[in-house]
């Protein structure tokens, strides 16, 4: 029976975008053909106990490294051709490409005979550095397919690959669960929660870190005020630039207008999207093209639930709007561009709902998890 071996240091329990895609493409596969080989999410008691915790809970076999980063050392190469010979798997889905997809040569030695390694926006950087092109090289070599998640990701990893290698790529970006991000998501309940019942609300749901733009969002705020008195900035999610973020409110004196949650529970993400009336995260590339979007799925998970959505310009983040139809594209770090079209969004209602229709019907007819695994199997 073919049977997949996914390596992989993104997984849950460990947070992030990348760890969300591979979990919900696995769990779209056959559970019966899937083996997960992942590092551990922490050290530490509490670490372990989540951990083992969330593995009782998958249908799939999940082997954990005693590690907390996978690298493509002898022994964790080992490790992976064992799992691959034990379990009796044909193929191999290397969930971040760089730096595991090192590792496929010796894994072909070991028996599989299909090897896809998936990009994300990391790779685009690694594809600006000398040394790390030449890795990203071997991979393409090694491999049967690299993924990529949009044109911007695609246009910069080719450079790094052989023709042959380039001409192998695939898209394959992660999906978005229409059944779990829609407009009656809950977004009312938390509205009332937060005492934002009867305000205009902007949402930005993310990681709190300088890419993603948040600080634009309170540097426009003083614009929005002006236009929609009583709108509020409601801010989602934890992360190292929280801090920052909540001096710059006081700063700019927009503070009281500002709501920060920290971080939510996955389960009540869509309600948290629901309470919005417009999404926007407008982020921006930094380090010279190192720390740029792969693509922003929190976009596609906006349009789900029916939200019209201002996004930046870094990287791949375009591919997730229909610019002018579901949302607008602004120049990543433009307060007034940012400011400027949330507050034409605020104030036209008839603007909010076509747009977030359309985004709604966009991310049922492309962007559906179902679609994306079905690509998946044939890939592997």
């Amino acid at each position: 029976m073919h049977k997949t071996l996914i390596v992989t240091n993104d997984f849950p329990p460990r947070p992030g975008g990348i760890q969300a895609f591979l979990h919900n493409m696995a769990l779209r596969l056959d559970p019966g053909r899937v083996v997960v080989y992942a590092s551990t999410w922490k050290r530490g008691r509490e670490g372990a106990e989540a951990t083992a915790a969330f593995d009782a809970e998958q249908p799939f076999t999940v082997v954990r490294d005693r590690t907390t980063m996978l690298l493509p050392t002898p022994r964790v190469t080992r490790r992976a051709a064992g799992l691959l010979r034990e379990h009796g798997c044909t193929s191999v889905w290397f969930g971040a490409a760089a730096p595991l997809g090192l590792m496929a040569p010796a894994l072909r030695a070991a028996g599989a005979e299909r090897l896809v390694a998936t990009t994300h926006g990391h790779e685009a950087g690694w594809a600006q550095l000398p040394a790390a092109r030449r890795l990203l090289r071997r991979i393409g070599e090694g491999t049967d397919t690299i993924t990529y998640l949009g044109e911007y990701t695609r246009s910069r990893i080719a450079t790094a690959l052989t023709p042959r290698a380039a001409a192998r790529m695939v898209q394959l970006p992660p999906g978005v669960d229409e059944k779990t991000f829609h407009p009656e998501s809950g977004g009312t309940e938390v509205r009332a929660r937060l005492g934002l019942t009867d305000r205009p609300v902007v949402v930005c749901v993310s990681r709190l870190v300088p890419r993603k733009g948040q600080d634009t969002l309170i540097r426009a705020m003083p614009a929005v005020l002006a236009a929609e008195p009583e709108a509020v900035l409601l801010i989602v999610g934890g992360g190292p630039y929280e801090g920052d973020l909540r001096r710059l409110a006081h700063r700019t004196g927009v503070a009281g207008s500002v709501r920060f949650t920290g971080p939510v529970p996955w389960s009540e993400l869509p309600a948290h999207y629901g309470a919005g009336d417009v999404f926007a995260m407008p982020c921006r590339t930094r380090r010279g093209g190192l720390d740029v979007e792969g693509l922003g799925i929190v976009y596609l998970e906006a349009s789900a639930t029916g939200l019209p959505v201002v996004a930046g310009d870094s990287g791949g983040a375009p591919d997730a709007v229909l610019d002018g139809e579901t949302g607008w594209v602004v120049r990543g770090g433009s307060v007034g561009e940012t400011a400027e079209r949330i507050v034409a969004l605020l104030g036209d209602p008839g603007l909010r709902r076509r747009m977030g229709e359309r985004g709604r019907r966009w991310v049922e007819e492309r962007w559906r998890w179902d679609l994306l695994a079905e690509k998946l199997r044939d890939l592997l």
